[in-house]
């Protein structure tokens, strides 16, 4: 039962996603309303980024984008291992992809949290995953964790989408 809330949680991500990215133009996918705001590519690259470290890092396997032809296919001006986080304006703005080339990384991704998932036992979401936090965080205290970022970004992408009027 829990696999399923969790699949279906992660599918949605992969839909709202798919649909930001729906008939955008590179040009649209690196709009940034400010110059300090976040564009709909960094947003969605920088999401899918995030789920695959933390899945990765949970599957104790290496990351999607590394360990397929990702990393080459974005070709990036900056290390494999960054997901965005902490990224300054510049760096934000380096990144810039085509929205197939974000759908088909989201994608594998999503296939590969979800083949993860359906390994997963009931018991398995109480299990001490990092101790390094008061309370310890447990495999699903993780997850929820990824989904709660995944959701705010596809949002804000979502909404950028909403300025550019498409």
């Amino acid at each position: 039962m829990t696999n399923d809330i969790v699949i279906d949680a992660f599918n949605r991500i992969q839909e709202e996603a798919t649909s930001v990215l729906e008939g955008l133009t590179e040009k649209d996918l690196t709009f940034r309303p400010s110059d300090d705001a976040n564009s709909i590519a960094w947003l969605i690259w920088h999401l899918t980024r995030v789920q695959d470290d933390h899945i990765a890092d949970l599957r104790g396997e290496e990351q999607v984008y590394t360990a397929g032809e990702w990393a080459k296919k974005f070709d990036l001006p900056f290390d494999d291992s960054e997901t965005g986080y902490g990224f300054s304006a510049s760096q934000v703005g380096d990144v810039q992809a085509s929205a197939e080339l974000l759908s088909d990384y989201l994608d594998a991704v999503h296939q590969a949290t979800v083949d993860y998932i359906t390994t997963l036992d009931e018991d398995d979401y109480e299990k001490v995953i990092d101790e390094s936090y008061d309370p310890p965080v447990t495999l699903g205290v993780r997850l929820v964790s990824v989904l709660s970022d995944d959701f705010q970004h596809v949002g804000q992408a979502a909404y950028v989408r909403g300025l550019l009027g498409k």
